[in-house]
Formats: structure tokens, C-alpha cells, sequence
């Protein structure tokens, strides 16, 4: 299979390397006039960590124009990233090719939906963690299951003039699996993207904040408490949206993540050290924003996403 992975960083790293491990046709798109571009097709992709230590090639290229007719296009940018990306990878695309997202967070399939299509979107989520070490080189520090599905355009029944063939589905998956990522399909895709959000919701914007690891922020009272508030408030939405997490208890679950991840950098904390852009509009913010128009207070959520905007703005005047 012909595989496009739209961002060079951490997860587009991982995914690039384990894929053409496994022998497919792999292309890295990157930002234009990006120096890494040509380091990376030079030097390849280095991958450390659990049950991996090795580099291997890859093709890599800023020019969409590069690439012919894909299959498959895996989105791993920043969300706020997500309209410019694909916009500017959208020349090397087919009718046939397909449009993966493994990002965090809402609205990324409705974003990508309006320039690739509706018809070519699959959404998906994963559990695997990665960490940018430097240009090309990551470290996989976390192995967990990958799910996809079908988009369904919101407010929209399922159509067969827009509907994925299971089949499709299938095939990627197995792609994915062959290459070290156990995926499977789900028809409730957005349930399972709300199940992680929500995860997200309770780690990344705290662990930001505080300067933690995932597993401290459960150590100390005052954060387990923004923790269980900021979670409570997400699942309510949730269940207004008539949600179907796939856990009962949303605090547990995501307490239970904490531990698991004990070491982790969250991916908003590792934005922040790096005095980056943070996905925080696109994590508690979307909470805020669901909230807003479903009449339920988000206070916590609200409060967070206003420290992490206050963070991204000030980071030159930081002491």
C-alpha cells in the first residue's frame, strides 16, 4: 500500500517508520521549506524504545507534487495544524485515496471532510505514545490499541453514497496490525473519539500547567481534584450528546491512565516546554464550546483552557 503521513513529529515518525519496517511504500509530507525534510530522506527515521531500536529509510518531501495517487493518507499534525496541512497535501490525492486521522481531540474529521471530502475521511484514535527526541528520531514509549471507522458528518444518518466500505476498513487495519499496530474497526467510532478526549480532558491541560508527568498529577490532592472536576464536566456533555463512553466510571478510567503512564510527558506538556502552540482549543476548549451549546456549565474546563492560552501568549515574558 502507497501510505502518505502528513507531520514529521512524534506519532508521524513512529507510524512512518514501523510502516515501511513492514515493507510498504511510505512518504513523510512535511511543512514546505523545511530543512528536517531533507535530513530525514537523508539519514531516515530512528526509532527507540519498547521492542525497537533501529533507522530505516523513508521518502520524504515538503512537495505534494512529489507523491502520485496514494491509497492511504494518515494525518498526525498538531489539530490546529489540520486545515493548512491538508490543504497543501490535497494535489497528491485520488479519488481513491483515503484520509486517516489518528489526532487528538474535535472537529479534525469535520475540518479535513470539507477539503478531501466526506466520502474519503476515516477517523480513528490511538493509544500508542511517542516522544520527539530530535529531527527524525523518536522514542516509542507506549504500546495500546489503534481504532478506526467510518466519519459520519454530523447531524447526517448513515448514507451509502458516503459510507466507507467495511472492506476498506478492514484492509487498513490490517495494514496497521501487520506493521506493529493492533487496529481494529468500530461502528462507533465517535464514541470511542469522545472515550479518549475525555482522557485528554483530565491529563494534558493539568500535566501542562503544573509541569508533571502524567502519574504525579494523582499524588497530590489539589490536582486530583481539577482532575475528577474537569473530567465530570466533559462526561456530562458527553451524556447530553447521548455518548456512549466505553467505561462506566470516567474519573476511575482516567485516574487508572495516570498510572499506566506513570512517566509520560503529556503531548500538551511536551508543547509547552518547547514553547509551542498547544491543541488546548481542540481538548478542553472543545469541551467549553459543546458545553456552551448544550446549555451545560463548564467551569473547570473554561479555567484550564484559559491558563494554557495565557501560557502560549506570555511565553517571552515568562520568569
Amino acid at each position: 500500500m502507497k501510505i502518505v503521513i502528513i507531520g514529521p513529529g512524534a506519532m508521524g515518525c513512529l507510524l512512518a517508520g514501523y510502516l515501511a519496517k513492514s515493507g510498504q511504500e511510505v512518504w513523510l509530507l512535511d511543512k514546505p521549506n523545511q530543512k528536517r525534510t531533507e535530513r530525514i530522506a537523508q539519514d531516515g527515521i530512528k526509532i527507540d524504545g519498547i521492542g525497537a531500536n533501529y533507522k530505516i529509510k523513508v521518502n520524504a518531501t515538503a512537495k505534494a507534487d512529489d507523491i502520485k495517487r496514494p491509497d492511504l493518507v494518515i494525518v498526525c499534525v498538531k489539530s490546529h495544524d489540520t486545515e493548512a496541512a491538508i490543504k497543501h497535501a490535497k494535489p497528491c490525492f485520488s479519488e481513491n485515496t483515503y484520509v486517516l486521522t489518528l489526532q487528538n481531540g474535535l472537529g479534525n474529521t469535520e475540518t479535513i471532510a470539507e477539503i478531501a471530502g466526506e466520502n474519503n475521511v476515516i477517523a480513528g484514535v490511538t493509544s500508542h505514545g511517542s516522544t520527539l527526541l530530535g529531527e527524525g528520531h523518536v522514542r516509542h514509549c507506549g504500546k495500546g490499541e489503534t481504532i478506526i471507522g467510518r466519519f459520519q458528518p454530523s447531524g447526517k444518518r448513515q448514507s451509502k453514497q458516503w459510507k466507507i466500505p467495511r472492506r476498506t476498513l478492514e484492509d487498513i487495519a490490517d495494514v496497521l496490525k501487520d506493521s506493529g499496530f493492533p487496529t481494529k474497526v468500530s461502528e462507533k467510532i465517535k464514541d470511542i473519539i469522545w472515550s479518549k478526549l475525555i482522557i485528554n480532558v483530565g491529563i494534558n491541560a493539568i500535566t501542562a500547567i503544573t509541569r508533571l508527568n502524567n502519574g504525579r498529577i494523582i499524588e497530590y490532592e489539589g490536582t486530583r481534584q481539577v482532575l475528577k472536576q474537569s473530567v465530570l464536566e466533559a462526561s456530562k456533555v458527553a451524556r447530553r450528546k447521548k455518548i456512549s463512553l466505553d467505561y462506566s466510571d470516567p474519573v476511575k478510567k482516567v485516574e487508572s491512565v495516570c498510572a499506566a503512564t506513570a512517566a509520560n510527558t503529556s503531548s500538551m506538556l511536551q508543547d509547552v516546554l518547547k514553547k509551542k502552540k498547544t491543541e488546548v482549543d481542540f481538548i478542553n476548549g472543545a469541551i467549553v464550546r459543546e458545553g456552551e451549546d448544550l446549555g451545560v456549565q463548564t467551569p473547570v474546563n473554561s479555567v484550564l483552557t484559559d491558563l494554557i492560552k495565557t501560557i502560549e501568549s506570555s511565553y517571552d515574558k515568562q520568569v
